[in-house]
């Protein structure tokens, strides 16, 4: 009797049980109240939620991305700009994003367009259009003072495009054409300078070694002016060496009929006047003596 009743007391505790098993993610956590009281979060794995007494809500710890939309500001220059970005979070206190905040994704795109007024306000519109990357940290600065009572951290602010107005626009369409054409003007010029400088150095360089080349075939020339000289004198004296050699050889009769052949070719010459030197009269009276010593022995002869 007593087991009937203790198995009519769990069969519908078991059935209650089962009914309220939960398999929570890694990513997840199930934050729990118990008859209205929060009793904490539960999670990763098997969480048993008692039903009628117990509620959950599931909390998604995963890095999130709100796109905030279109949103006019104007600068501290009066000029108004559109700007979207987009807003990256993730939850780090799950209780505390489910008791402090009953709307996350509006509260956060909220508190964003205020806190990009607040920022774009104390700038001007050149450096609202140059200095993306600073309004960025700002953002993420005091988004992340705000979100931080709500367990959520802000991770980073991108933003994704900024609209100056239509005649600004226009204005910096003309200031960078006008830029580029001082860049091409600056670069053409620097490009004929620096051919010049080419051209120049080319045609100095050309000079020199011409000028080289030049000096070279001199000097070359005169090495080979010098050698020949040196090779003629030295057939000059080789030959005057041999002439004074063979002159010691060469008897009296010898030169005599050379002397005579000398006077042959000179009176087969046009010449009409003609200059003797002092040896030849010393040769002619030599020749006498020779011929006057040859006939005598005829002429004795005769007489005896």
């Amino acid at each position: 009797m007593e087991f009937l009743l203790l198995l009519v007391v769990l069969i519908p505790l078991l059935g209650a049980a089962f009914y309220g098993l939960r398999v929570v993610r890694e990513y997840e956590r199930l934050v729990v109240f118990r008859l209205g009281r929060c009793i904490g979060e539960k999670g990763p794995g098997l969480v048993i939620v008692w039903p009628i007494i117990d509620t959950a809500v599931s909390v998604d710890l995963r890095e999130r991305v709100e796109q905030i939309p279109h949103q006019t500001c104007i600068t501290k220059d009066n000029a108004p700009i559109s700007i979207d970005f987009l807003v990256y979070l993730r939850i780090v206190d799950p209780t505390e994003s489910v008791l402090r905040v009953s709307n996350l994704p509006v509260a956060t795109q909220g508190i964003a367009t205020t806190t990009l007024r607040a920022v774009i306000g104390d700038l001007n519109l050149d450096d609202a259009l140059a200095r993306r990357d600073q309004i960025n940290h700002v953002l993420q600065a005091k988004l992340d003072e705000v979100t931080v009572r709500w367990g959520v951290k802000v991770t980073a602010v991108e933003i994704r495009e900024i609209e100056p107005p239509r005649e600004v626009q226009e204005a910096m369409n003309r200031q960078m054409s006008a830029e580029r054409n001082r860049r091409a003007t600056v670069l053409e010029a620097e490009g004929k300078r620096q051919a010049s400088v080419t051209v120049a150095e080319g045609e100095k360089e050309a000079a020199i070694l011409k000028a080289e080349g030049e000096r070279q075939a001199t000097i070359l020339r005169a090495e080979a002016g010098r050698q020949a000289a040196i090779l003629q004198a030295e057939g000059f004296a080789l030959a005057l060496g041999k002439v004074y050699d063979v002159a010691h050889t060469v008897d009296e009769r010898t030169m005599q009929l050379q002397y005579f052949d000398t006077l042959k070719a000179l009176g087969e010459g046009p010449a009409t006047k003609f200059i003797f030197p002092m040896e030849f009269t010393s040769l002619l009276g030599r020749m006498a003596s020779r011929v006057e010593d040859g006939a005598s022995p005829s002429v004795g002869g005769n007489r005896t």
